[in-house]
């Protein structure tokens, strides 16, 4: 039986502790996603260079695997103020944590220890992958007159594939509103652009472990590095000086405000501490604009994503 792209579902939900999976229901911990994409990471083939009487190699020895799965998430609320959106276990597997004001917001930031670890449950029309203890990475991708996304790297410990029916899932209902009416600025400076896009810079590390059925421990965050990149429309030196602040090494808030109208479906991205890495120049539509990388150094500060 041939198995269509279209049908494919993904569950997720946090587990109690890195060794314990969690059982995610289709009803309660589904997935809406785009660009479904998955490889075996760290896959082990140990050769086996005898010598005998014929040339060429024995059979290699499969030594274990992890699993890895992409995909790309809309950038929306629960449409209540002060409740978790669909999107929560992913953002805590990447190391935010969250913090909930009843009625008003949903805020997700970094943190350096106590990491939380996911059950993802991938069903591939007819075929189930589940990958637990996983922890990943992610990109922030923002354009104008579009839907905010963000595109997700997960990696786990592999289970399965097995058969298994296509189960049917529960969506959350709201529709993620276009990057359009926002009030962009860098340094309190509105800044005219067109894309933004911005990470944590995960290093998810995969140590071994011989008494691992994979043959791989505890999957771990071990570092990051914020970074991302904008391009705002070139302006008077008097008025923004991109490169001099560059040159200076000069630290500036980058804050998309409220992306949004209604509560329960607004929210913003802010990043502290911003410096530039490299500048060089762009053109839209016969505009000069700046091609601008930045990095954050402010840690668990770094940034934060707010939902309200």
């Amino acid at each position: 039986m041939s198995k269509l792209l279209k049908r494919e579902v993904i569950l997720a939900k946090i587990q109690t502790d890195a060794d314990t999976p969690a059982t995610p229901v289709a009803a309660n911990d589904a997935m809406l996603v785009e660009n479904v994409g998955w490889s075996f990471a760290g896959a082990r083939m140990t050769d086996r260079p005898v010598v005998k009487p014929t040339l060429g190699q024995l059979a290699r020895v499969f030594g274990g695997t992890l699993m890895e799965v992409t995909f790309d998430v809309e950038i929306k609320g629960s449409g209540t103020a002060g409740t978790a959106p669909e999107v929560a276990p992913l953002l805590k597997a990447c190391g935010f944590d969250e913090t909930i004001v009843g009625a008003t917001s949903v805020t997700y930031a970094p943190v350096s220890t106590g990491f939380e670890y996911l059950t993802l449950w991938f069903y591939e029309d007819g075929s189930l992958y589940k990958l637990t203890g996983a922890q990943g990475n992610f990109e922030t991708n923002l354009t104008t007159g579009e839907t905010g996304k963000l595109s997700f790297t997960i990696i786990g410990h592999l289970g399965g594939p097995t058969d298994a029916a296509l189960v049917s899932p529960t969506y959350a209902s709201q529709v993620p509103v276009p990057f359009i009416g926002a009030t962009f600025a860098t340094g309190g400076f509105a800044s005219v652009i067109n894309s933004l896009t911005f990470t944590p810079g995960n290093e998810v590390v995969t140590p071994p472990s011989a008494n691992s059925a994979d043959g791989y421990g505890t999957i771990q965050i071990s570092d990051r590095d914020y970074t991302g990149s904008f391009d705002p429309q070139a302006e008077l030196i008097a008025t923004d000086d991109p490169i001099g602040d560059w040159q200076a090494g000069t630290a500036k808030t980058i804050a998309t405000g409220a992306i949004g109208a209604t509560a329960g479906n607004i929210y913003a991205l802010n990043i502290t501490s911003a410096t530039y890495t490299e500048i060089s120049p762009g053109d839209r539509d016969g505009i000069r604009t700046h091609e601008i990388g930045f990095m954050s150094g402010a840690g668990d500060t770094a940034c934060s994503l707010v939902f309200t």
